[in-house]
């Protein structure tokens, strides 16, 4: 089975893709493509899954991907969803510029984009008011708000890397098969699932699904299931006053006692502490992208 990889679609007058795409063409299964990905979440929320990393985005979100990194972006429920989607392949300005001395910095960023790359608060505003724009300019402008853009992540070197592992050229995913585990998963996460029940779904043995699983995403199909159910229950602790308990429940765990341990296992800190932590300003942490926490001040 082929996979789908996305090709670009380009005028006559540009060299490079930058256009706004909203629900329901915002929802992409997941692919990769030889292009660069910068992405600029206009509205709506969900999961973003790139290479072996799995965890929330939302309205304001910015992510940088490399060349041929898997991913998709999985709105939460009926929400619509839009962002700014900028493609380009490397080099497409000529094979000299960026190997000047002055490059050197503009390729250390694209080697760290192999992982996936999401950019913090810091500078997030500026560079999105720069894609924004960059969407409706023409001609060489187009070209100067991308490099601004660019020369924002590099130049400050302050990015959060998101994969693991970066992807292997020699091994295409198939994509029909992952986009149906995923859909599949993103509809019954709240239930019981078994690996009997979800291999069926792509028509494999368990043993081969679990290979094939593990080689396209680079971790288990538990560890992803569990990962998707912990997302679910910290939007429920953030946005709900549920007990823990419910929550527990309703996020598809099956006993209280795996559901902190798993929680523990993913966020560094249990249910309760973490709904204090974004519940309660006056509480001061010091946590990561990903709300593990750190320290207490």
């Amino acid at each position: 089975m082929k996979p789908l990889i996305e090709k670009l679609t380009l005028s006559e007058s540009t060299s490079f893709v930058a256009r706004t795409y909203r629900t329901p063409n915002f929802e992409v299964p997941w692919h990769q493509h030889n292009e660069y990905e910068l992405i600029l979440i206009l509205e709506g929320r969900g999961t973003a899954f790139i290479g072996d990393y799995i965890g929330d985005f939302e309205q304001g979100d910015i992510f940088f991907l490399g060349s041929n990194l898997p991913h998709t972006f999985q709105k939460s429920g009926n929400v619509i969803t839009s962002a700014v989607v900028i493609q380009f392949l490397e080099g497409f300005w000529g094979n000299d510029l960026i190997n000047l001395p002055e490059g050197a910095y503009i390729r250390n960023l694209f080697m760290d984009a192999a992982l996936g790359l999401k950019i913090p608060n810091s500078y997030r505003e500026k560079m999105a008011g720069i894609i924004r724009e960059l969407e409706h300019q023409q001609r060489f402008a187009r070209i100067i708000n991308l490099f601004q853009c660019l020369n924002l992540m590099a130049e400050s070197g302050d990015y959060i890397t998101l994969s693991s592992q970066t992807p292997n050229t020699d091994y295409r995913i198939k994509q029909e098969e992952i986009d149906l585990i995923l859909q599949y998963t993103n509809n019954n996460f709240r239930n019981k699932i078994s690996l009997r029940e979800v291999s069926k779904v792509v028509n494999m043995s368990i043993a081969a699904f679990s290979k094939y699983f593990r080689r396209s995403t680079k971790k288990t199909y538990i560890d992803y299931l569990n990962e998707i159910r912990i997302g679910y229950a910290c939007n429920l602790l953030k946005d709900t006053n549920k007990s823990v308990i419910e929550i527990c429940f309703e996020s598809g765990f099956n006993t209280l006692a795996n559901f902190n341990k798993q929680f523990l296992k993913y966020k560094s800190i249990n249910p309760s502490t973490f709904r204090k932590m974004v519940k309660h300003q006056s509480v001061q942490f010091v946590v990561d992208h990903d709300y593990r926490i750190l320290s207490e001040k």
